[in-house]
């Protein structure tokens, strides 16, 4: 018998996405996006402000319902957000009168879960994040990226097949954004997750992503998606990085002065 073949993690056909300004004028946020993310795949989507990323993450997450074509995970049309997907935004999310634990023990709760469930749930979670220490510390005792690794673990705790993350490091500085990175990498490998990361940054799309989708604007839609060819773990100085890294680079170059020098940060 041939062997059965299981349906991406995500997948997108001719997604579009009609929106109105503040002026009441319609606008194309996205146009005919087709896209698949394997199970177990790490993709990242890159384009300068207004090709339409976040609006895509918000389609697959079920936030938003798209104007036309179809979104699926695991098979399953999307048409509402659900514990099959965890999100992680660029602001921490966290609410600031609960402990760390408490914060990664709340979608939980809601779920209907015990007491003790939850606790142990939210402690394997704090440990896999390397948060255990700061189980009992409230946000504004932790720094910008313990806040994110809390999200992270928060989004994590209802077992989720994919997450996404929209620009998650953007507002850390340089050393804690890199060691973030690792943080993910090890994650995404011991969970068998698949991840869908927004950045505006190339360098870390090329040091985390197996592929990247590279979107432009007006409307948006996918311009290119590009295959990293890379061992992990990744090393920056590498030429290979660097050969990668010029590619996309390029196709920024190709996108008529559609704001390049904001990604080439």
């Amino acid at each position: 018998m041939a062997a059965q073949t299981l349906p991406p993690a995500v997948s997108l056909r001719g997604v579009s996405q009609l929106y109105a300004s503040a002026g009441g004028e319609l606008h194309w946020a996205l146009t005919g996006v087709d896209l698949d993310i394997g199970a177990g795949e790490f993709v990242c989507a890159i384009g300068p402000s207004g090709c339409g990323k976040t609006t895509l993450l918000n389609v697959i997450a079920g936030f938003l319902r798209p104007t036309a074509g179809t979104v699926e995970v695991q098979g399953r049309p999307v048409s509402a957000p659900g514990p099959d997907r965890g999100v992680v935004f660029q602001e921490y999310a966290l609410f600031p009168w609960l402990t760390a634990r408490r914060n990664v023990e709340f979608g939980l709760r809601q779920q209907g879960l015990g007491k003790a469930e939850c606790s142990a749930r939210a402690d394997e979670l704090l440990a896999l994040t390397g948060l255990a220490h700061a189980a009992e510390r409230y946000p504004f005792e932790l720094s910008g990226g313990m806040r994110q690794r809390v999200a992270v673990a928060r989004a994590l705790a209802t077992q989720p097949q994919v997450l996404l993350m929209d620009e998650p490091f953007a507002a850390i500085d340089a050393l804690t954004r890199a060691s973030l990175q690792r943080e993910l990498l090890r994650i995404w490998r011991e969970l068998g997750l698949s991840i869908f990361f927004i950045t505006h940054n190339i360098e870390e799309a090329v040091f985390l992503a197996q592929r990247i989708v590279v979107m432009s604007p007006h409307p948006g839609r996918i311009r290119e998606i590009v295959e990293v060819p890379l061992a992990y773990p990744r090393e920056r100085g590498d030429p290979a990085f660097g050969a990668v890294y010029a590619r996309i680079g390029a196709a920024f170059e190709q996108l008529h002065g559609d704001a390049p020098a904001e990604v080439l940060q």
